[in-house]
């Protein structure tokens, strides 16, 4: 006689489930069981229930997974975009790039208006909204993008990173205007949107209105076929008016001379 003890259905049922990577079954089974059983729940719609977490869950860490992927500096959402603050923005525009079927459309957003507007916001947005959708996002500044294609040439890894950039369904390149370009850096960013075009969709936001980016690249062959390719599927979104941020920061200290902290050592 052997003391090995056959394993029972609940060790075996827990095996099983983590073999077929459904860890909501697996953490829920019981306590719905027992749910359904008091409620007179049939097999069927138990079953159900159970699937139906299990969905959920596995569309949150896709969500999740996508955001982390995407590298966003900050997730905002556009919940939390003051649209009173800039009257000049077509909000109902930016409610409709929400729904994100631009991207399936392979269509460009160009978000353009002096600093402090909230380009980057909208722009984080509409990435977020993307990732939800559960389409691949990644996010970049210009200047940061221009570095990382340099040194990928450099180190004879263009190739791949170009495959990268190409294979995301939307791509954020930010504060494009604000540093100007190389000659170099400035064809390798032509490249990323020339292999992009009618391929997928690129959001861009820039402080320059498009009759000062030649200054950036500082070609204006370079310049106009960009813009020629950018422009052809594009939804652009006029984004001037005060600085957000110097509304912000005026606001704050208007709180603070109203407000002023009490002093901890009651003198």
């Amino acid at each position: 006689m052997t003391d090995t003890q056959p394993a029972t259905p609940q060790i075996l049922l827990a095996h099983h489930l983590k073999e077929l990577k459904l860890p909501t079954f697996l953490r829920e089974y019981d306590k719905l069981a027992r749910q359904c059983a008091s409620d007179a729940v049939d097999h069927v719609r138990y079953l159900l229930r159970l699937a139906e977490l299990e969905l959920i869950e596995r569309e949150r860490r896709m969500v999740e997974r996508r955001i982390r992927e995407a590298r966003f500096p900050a997730v905002k959402s556009l919940d939390s975009f003051d649209f009173l603050a800039l009257p000049s923005l077509n909000k109902a525009l930016v409610l409709e790039l929400a729904r994100s079927e631009y991207v399936l459309r392979r269509e460009n957003v160009i978000a353009v208006g002096n600093s402090g507007t909230g380009k980057t916001h909208i722009a984080l947005g509409l990435g977020l909204a993307a990732c939800q959708k559960g389409l691949s996002v990644g996010f970049t500044t210009a200047a940061a993008l221009v570095h990382e294609l340099i040194e990928a040439r450099d180190d004879k890894r263009l190739l791949r990173l170009q495959r990268q950039l190409a294979a995301y369904k939307l791509l954020v390149i930010d504060e494009l205007g604000y540093v100007p370009l190389s000659q170099t850096g400035a064809e390798l960013l032509f490249e990323v949107f020339s292999q992009r075009y009618e391929r997928g969709s690129t959001i861009v936001t820039s402080n320059l209105p498009f009759d000062e980016w030649t200054g950036v690249f500082a070609s204006e062959r370079l310049t106009g076929a960009l813009l020629d390719r950018l422009t052809h599927h594009v939804h652009i979104l006029e984004m001037n008016g005060d600085s957000y941020r110097l509304k912000q920061s005026k606001r704050r200290q208007r709180a603070q001379v109203a407000n002023p902290p009490a002093n901890p050592s009651g003198e």
